[in-house]
């Protein structure tokens, strides 16, 4: 499959498929500790993500003033916010709502900006420029800011939230695709389908999506955690999800009223920010290692 390394240059085809480059694959990533730190800390928020309902028993937004503002203690690991909800339930279904924007502002990105990578890089001409000219529109804004734009347009909540920030991705996969396609395209097997007659759909199927599909996994986990960190500005700025619905961000820009005299209402929920973005990158950055054949371990 084809490589992406750091300068997003794309490299030929391995033998990934093979016994051998799995193993190879699977010894590289095991030996990248900060990999395997990124993989277990995903691992226990979707484990907490699944097992909320188990983990803190009632409903996560059901407010009990007589307990506001509680600090930590044994009953409340976390403490309670201005409503007396617990922190830890709110972060834990939080991480549902995280999770799920992050999949699908990927699966938004993907749609729509696999297929105009892989056509704007295989067929060019005009319509290689259509494409990068309005994808160089779209990059001329910063993605937060883009991301901002098309969710004052669209409306809060969260399946706006999730286009939103899957469109201001897309640009990023239309070039890192593209990229890719125009050194894939002049591999000799591409050739020899096309003088066999193979039509270009089934090239694009066949021979070419499937060696870039090594940067894409790589840019899937790295756009994971941008998502998570979008999400959390867009609901700290109060136009992302609503509540009372968990969502880290949203705890952040409520608890900020707070910060001086029950400073736990906002630490807790920017740590579970913190740490879910920096293991999307961790395991992101393991992936690029482990694909890349020149890295030797």
């Amino acid at each position: 499959m084809i490589e992406a390394t750091e300068k997003g240059v794309c490299r030929p085809p391995h033998e990934f498929s093979t016994d051998t480059g799995l193993r190879r694959f699977c010894f590289k990533l095991r030996r990248n500790r900060a990999a395997v730190a990124g993989g277990v800390m995903l691992m226990v928020y979707l484990a907490a993500a699944l097992l909320a309902p188990l983990l803190v028993p009632g409903d996560a937004s059901a407010p009990n003033l007589i307990r506001a503002l509680e600090m930590p203690s044994p009953g409340e690991p976390l403490g309670t916010d201005e409503l007396g909800r617990s922190i830890l339930g709110r972060i834990l279904y939080g991480a549902r709502v995280s999770l799920l924007i992050a999949v699908g502002v990927v699966a938004v990105g993907l749609f729509i900006g696999v297929p105009l990578g892989l056509v704007s890089g295989y067929f060019g001409g005009k319509i290689d420029f259509g494409i990068q000219r309005a994808t160089d529109a779209m990059l001329a804004f910063p993605g937060f800011l883009l991301a901002l734009a098309l969710v004052s347009v669209l409306g809060v909540g969260i399946k706006n939230t999730m286009i939103s920030i899957g469109i201001s991705m897309v640009p990023q996969y239309i070039r890192l695709v593209r990229a890719c396609v125009l050194t894939v395209r002049a591999e000799v097997y591409v050739e020899a389908a096309r003088a066999a007659g193979t039509r270009d759909g089934m090239i694009l199927w066949r021979h070419i999506l499937p060696n870039v599909m090594v940067p894409i996994t790589v840019q899937t986990s790295l756009s994971m955690g941008t998502a998570i960190l979008f999400a959390a500005g867009l609901g700290f700025l109060g136009i992302g999800v609503q509540p009372p619905t968990p969502e880290w961000g949203t705890m952040l820009g409520s608890a900020r009223n707070y910060l001086f005299h029950a400073p736990h209402v906002a630490t807790f929920p920017g740590l579970a920010i913190l740490l879910a973005v920096l293991s999307f990158n961790l395991l992101g950055d393991g992936l690029r290692d482990a694909l890349d054949p020149r890295f030797k371990v």
